[in-house]
């Protein structure tokens, strides 16, 4: 039976509390042989969060299928019940309902909090421009880090108010409703493409639509991209032209949405086939496929591993010895650790590029990658915006600090598979984003 959002996760919509059922560390055993498993990972966290917002500004009850049930996912679900909107999840039927209000914001007023959830963070305050009231958006001690003046100087140029509570450029925001009055604004796309997939969401309800033009290079592309199919398949117009969108005003329009299993979260999976030669398929993604993380696969490949797509599949069969690559990851950086976790098993150097944006992520995720890299003996070399990592002399075990980084934890635990002694500091940081990971990671044993 479906229930209304309140309280934390574990207790309200069946997120297994994995803070409270793992230990202060996790040893990872090594495979005794290669795995040859199916491994169904759940719904896209930005799909599911996207879907949300769209979704709560439709008119009308909208059905999500298949999404993902994390701390992130539960984040922006508690933020729309506190603005006042009815979200129903049902975590064993794997669904989520959402009655939108067509643009309009229930709430007059309201302090949301979303955690480190940055997707919620970055598309909340256009979201909340909407609104008639005032709003404060505010996050962890990580969120106060992470960069968000980007995202307020588009706002402001639209005429929106947007102040700062305390620091300069950081959260938490005091966001004053009242609509986006203007309709053309610049865009920074070199720390986060979140700033402008927030903007993009909200603006078929901006008076005008919305011209948005991305200055400098933008990161992460394929996520915008998920963000405008999205649009369209709610019913709006997305228009591009280099680096120029183009929204006209409109409306959503509520209906039954399916999510995409995770492509980051098979990222792991299909490294632990990478780096044992084993066989791993993950069922329901495809070529056609959304989320421009699946091109990770393409960088297996060029490591010496089979990929086929069949049937909705995607299949990874992992060589004898991997070969090194240079790999250009700007547009796929969230799978950047999941490369370097396997890297010190290839046969030469692995050279990472275009991610100085992921400094300003969960962690520093150059630094920290470097840093737990030369933890566990593998040299590495660490430039602004990019990793050479060399395989010399093995891997030896040790304790991998996290970070408060789920993709840390998931990423040295590949790690695990293959040499001894891999010990995952706070592995429950995982239900950021995919709580039932290690249970998961544990299934190719079978």
């Amino acid at each position: 039976m479906a229930r209304e959002v309140r309280g934390v996760p574990g207790r309200d919509f069946g997120v297994e509390d994995v803070r409270g059922e793992f230990p202060q560390e996790l040893e990872i055993v090594p495979l005794k042989e290669p795995p040859d498993a199916e491994v169904r990972v759940p719904g896209s966290k930005s799909i599911t969060n996207r879907a949300l917002i769209l979704a709560a500004l439709a008119s009308g009850r909208s059905v999500i299928s298949n999404p993902l049930f994390s701390d992130d996912t539960f984040w922006l679900m508690r933020a729309l019940v506190d603005l006042g909107f009815e979200v129903f999840a049902d975590a064993p039927g794997r669904r989520i309902e959402v009655v939108g209000m067509g643009g309009e914001i229930p709430a007059e007023e309201a302090d949301v909090f979303v955690g480190n959830a940055g997707t919620a963070a970055r598309f909340l305050p256009p979201f909340l421009a909407l609104g008639r009231g005032t709003y404060r958006v505010d996050g962890t001690a990580r969120m106060r880090e992470r960069p968000v003046a980007d995202l307020v100087d588009s706002l402001r140029a639209l005429g929106v108010r947007v102040d700062y509570e305390d620091r300069e450029g950081r959260f938490p925001l005091i966001v004053r409703g009242g609509g986006i009055p203007g309709n053309t604004a610049t865009v920074s796309g070199e720390k986060s493409s979140q700033f402008l997939s927030g903007l993009l969401l909200a603006a078929p309800y901006a008076g005008d639509g919305l011209r948005l033009e991305v200055s400098g290079r933008l990161v992460s592309r394929p996520y915008v991209e998920i963000t405008a199919r999205m649009m369209r398949s709610f019913g709006a117009t997305v228009e591009r032209e280099g680096g120029v969108y183009r929204v006209p005003p409109g409306t959503y329009r509520a209906r039954h949405y399916a999510v995409e299993p995770d492509a980051s979260a098979a990222s792991y999976f299909f490294a632990a086939a990478a780096v044992t030669g084993g066989r791993v398929r993950v069922p329901g993604l495809s070529p056609d496929a959304m989320q421009g993380d699946l091109g990770f696969v393409r960088v297996l490949e060029r490591m010496g591993c089979q990929v086929a797509f069949d049937a909705g599949a995607v299949e990874v069969r992992g060589p004898e010895r991997l070969r090194g690559v240079d790999a250009d990851m700007g547009d796929i950086s969230d799978t950047m650790m999941t490369l370097a976790a396997i890297a010190p098993f290839a046969d030469g150097p692995t050279t990472i590029t275009n991610v100085g944006h992921t400094r300003h992520q969960e962690t520093d995720r150059v630094f920290a990658v470097a840093r737990e890299l030369s933890r566990l003996g593998v040299p590495v070399e660490e430039g602004e915006d990019c990793l050479r990592i060399i395989p010399k002399g093995g891997v030896r075990g040790a304790l991998v600090r996290t970070y408060d980084d789920h993709r840390m934890a998931m990423s040295f635990a590949v790690v695990g598979l293959v040499a001894g002694g891999i010990r995952i500091e706070d592995p429950a940081c995982v239900a950021k984003t995919l709580p039932s990971y290690f249970g998961l990671l544990e299934g190719l044993r079978d």
